[in-house]
């Protein structure tokens, strides 16, 4: 437990200490991210804040890792590093989809085969146990490509996208402290303090935002936070308190925004005959705005959300996994369908 604390306390002070630094080198380099008709912000704003959240997170974790785990992250750590290039090469020189794409799955592939983050049990849902070795690679990298880009795309309004990641650290860094992960919890919690500090200068008016840097950084430990949670929840004791028997459902009640909001506009995407990846304002967090919250607002709102929906799967735990998943995108499904109903009736009621 001390490690975790001091590893938050360090990577907090660090991020708290360095974004100011970047905030002013950004400027006098003129590194702005200037607005478009899709921004949320109306002033050129400096998008490099994830190197800040970078150098917390890694000099909590380097530090306070005691002696004897520490060889457990170092294909973490390679994975870590490249996410890091990948980001910050997109933030100064904006890379292609194909690009970005090509380093997400080097990344993948680094953890799933290297690191060993993989899914290895499907819960026995549809009487699937033991995943076979090759099944669960697949998925993993999947899923860690897939956990990456959902935070990436909610990036959209300040506060959002740290908020949820330090949610989801916060909620796993305590549960590996608890069974005894004392590495996993510490990357977690090393995480979540730089995000705390990233979020002094993030929040309205936003001094700074993360970019891609500091959303595929969050992306990447929160989908190595949850599948190494699925995978070795499992293992637990049945008569441990900590054990779930629906934990793929609960992993993803945490990380219900991104996932579900992503999703959701893929379809929107293809249903048009657009590229999934093309830009729009149809994110949950859009209709929030566009009913008239502010990014303080929305983002508390999202935010609680989601405690509620975490709160919602460990109650229902017993029901079974898919049940509790079949639940958890219901509540999603109808959320934003009042939303869109909600818009609607304000822009009928502005156009009369």
């Amino acid at each position: 437990m001390y490690a975790a604390i001091l590893g938050f306390i360090t990577a907090f002070t660090l991020t708290y200490l360095i974004i100011p630094v970047i905030i002013r080198v950004a400027r006098e380099r003129r590194l702005y991210d200037r607005p478009n008709e899709r921004s949320a912000h109306i002033i050129p704003t400096p998008s490099l804040g994830g190197i800040g959240i970078f150098a917390g997170t890694i000099c909590g974790i380097v530090l306070w890792t005691p002696l004897e785990v520490f060889g457990v992250l170092q294909y973490i750590f390679a994975a870590f590093v490249l996410i890091f290039l990948i980001g910050v090469m997109d933030d100064l020189m904006p890379l292609s989809p194909t690009k970005k794409m090509l380093g997400q799955l080097l990344v993948a592939i680094i953890l799933a085969y290297k690191a060993n983050i993989r899914l290895t049990n499907f819960y026995g849902a549809l009487g699937v146990h033991e995943l076979p070795e090759l099944t669960g690679f697949v998925l993993s990298i999947v899923a860690i490509i897939g956990i990456i880009n959902a935070f990436n795309l909610i990036d959209g309004i300040n506060g959002l996208a740290g908020s949820i990641g330090l949610l989801a650290c916060l909620c796993w860094g305590a549960w590996f402290l608890a069974v005894g992960e004392v590495a996993t919890a510490l990357v977690a919690f090393s995480l979540a303090g730089a995000i705390v500090a990233f979020l002094k200068y993030n929040l309205s008016p936003a001094r700074i935002f993360m970019g891609d840097t500091g959303s595929l950084l969050i992306g990447m430990v929160c989908a190595i936070l949850a599948i190494h949670f699925i995978a070795t929840n499992y293992k637990q004791p049945l008569t441990s308190p900590f054990r779930f028997g629906a934990a793929p459902a609960i992993a993803l009640a945490v990380l219900i925004l991104p996932v579900f909001d992503t999703l959701r506009v893929f379809v929107i995407r293809l249903a048009q005959g657009k590229s999934p990846f093309h830009p729009d304002r149809n994110h949950i967090h859009h209709l929030l705005l566009d009913l008239g919250m502010t990014h303080i607002g929305a983002t508390a709102v999202l935010v609680a959300a989601t405690a509620g929906f975490i709160s919602v799967a460990i109650a229902l735990n017993s029901l079974g996994m898919l049940t509790v998943i079949g639940i958890e995108l219901s509540l999603a499904i109808l959320s934003v369908y009042l939303l869109n109903r909600l818009r609607t009736r304000k822009k009928v009621g502005l156009d009369k």
